[in-house]
């Protein structure tokens, strides 16, 4: 491979690619839902930084990138449901980058289209975000991958008041290592551009990561205005379990949230992070039958999911599976759904649970419930 190939196609860690995965499988997944529902006459899937499509792995491989696998992802629904037409923007400043892109992407058909560009993320989302206003019943997606702690809110702010979804990887390991060394003018002002906050009051930070992801999430509250707003976010660390960035999604779209947290656990494997974390965890109970082990926020897994349930409907006899399931609908992190059969039998088996059938005094009808001790 020449040294000009080399500069295009960029090194792909596995913790980048694990990304990869989980866009593809959540995109798969939320295009299906709203194909499906009718009520939705096409998607508009938007890449503002996708890079040349393809990577290098640590292996030595091709691997294909978000782009790439997005494209053949909507391309395959579109030759499915035939009715509803796809467009798929694809932007990197680089324009070296973008014509190796184009190698590797599906062919437009008569509902899907792709278009490349070459320039700043903002101009293209300058370009894109008045458009919404008159998309009618078209769903977007805008995928917003800086390579550093770099988040342009203006161009963002139309996407979060529209009916859509934005995801956000946000670099938090760039001001956690660089912040306090900050000295030119112009780094200074990323960090008060992407924080909304006067450099001397983002120095306290320091390297506390959760302040900067508290911080984010603050803005993203605000920008999205008086609707209903759910947001999660999912930490991605590399092979020596230093934090890189969180993946953030943000959605008015329940089902949409609910979809993300499924993807998530789906790509990470039962757990919550990349993190490198023992899944056996020896588990030791206090005096009162609780687990006394203190967590790992960073990666947690289908054990600490049982035991938040655990906690939350200590002492209650017959709570419905719904009223169950319902709860870890709005939690930030933990997945309603694709996990429920694990989350049941540890119930059963650290915390006592007892699962069982009966029939419901006002319908009449069978209803699976569950007891919690105390």
């Amino acid at each position: 491979m020449s040294s000009k190939k080399k500069s295009v196609i960029s090194q792909a860690s596995p913790h980048t690619i694990k990304k990869f995965e989980l866009i593809e499988e959540y995109i798969k997944s939320w295009a299906e839902k709203l194909l499906l529902t009718g009520s939705c006459n096409g998607l508009i899937f938007i890449d503002c930084m996708c890079n040349s499509g393809v990577y290098i792995d640590d292996a030595g491989q091709v691997v294909k990138g978000t782009a790439v696998r997005v494209s053949e992802v909507l391309w395959e629904m579109a030759r499915t449901y035939t009715d509803n037409n796809i467009h798929i923007y694809l932007n990197d400043k680089d324009k070296a980058r973008v014509d190796e892109l184009k190698k590797h992407l599906p062919q437009d058909e008569r509902n899907f289209k792709i278009v490349t560009s070459c320039s700043d993320a903002h101009e293209l989302l300058l370009t894109i975000g008045p458009q919404l206003y008159g998309t009618g019943k078209f769903h977007y997606f805008l995928l917003y991958d800086p390579y550093d702690a770099t988040i342009d809110w203006k161009a963002l702010l139309p996407f979060f008041r529209n009916w859509g979804e934005v995801m956000i990887n946000h670099m938090v390991s760039d001001p956690v290592r660089a912040i306090t060394s900050a000295k030119k003018r112009t780094t200074k002002a990323k960090y008060e551009n992407t924080y909304l906050e006067d450099f001397e009051k983002l120095v306290p930070y320091g390297s506390d990561k959760v302040a900067y992801e508290a911080r984010v999430e603050e803005i993203i509250n605000y920008l999205k205005g008086t609707r209903r707003y759910y947001v999660s976010a999912f930490p991605f660390y590399n092979t020596q379990n230093s934090l890189v960035y969180n993946l953030i999604h943000c959605t008015s779209d329940k089902e949409g949230f609910k979809l993300y947290k499924k993807s998530a656990w789906k790509v990470f494997g039962a757990q919550s992070s990349t993190k490198h974390s023992a899944e056996n965890r020896q588990l030791s109970f206090d005096f009162f039958g609780e687990i006394t082990e203190e967590e790992d926020e960073s990666c947690l897994h289908v054990i600490d999911i049982a035991k938040y349930l655990q906690r939350s409907f200590r002492g209650r006899k017959q709570v419905s599976l719904d009223e169950m399931w319902e709860l870890l609908d709005n939690h930030p992190i933990f997945p309603s759904e694709g996990f429920r059969n694990e989350i049941k039998s540890d119930l059963t088996d650290f915390f006592d649970a007892k699962i069982e059938q009966i029939v419901n005094s006002e319908t009449g009808k069978k209803e699976t419930v569950i007891s919690f001790s105390s």
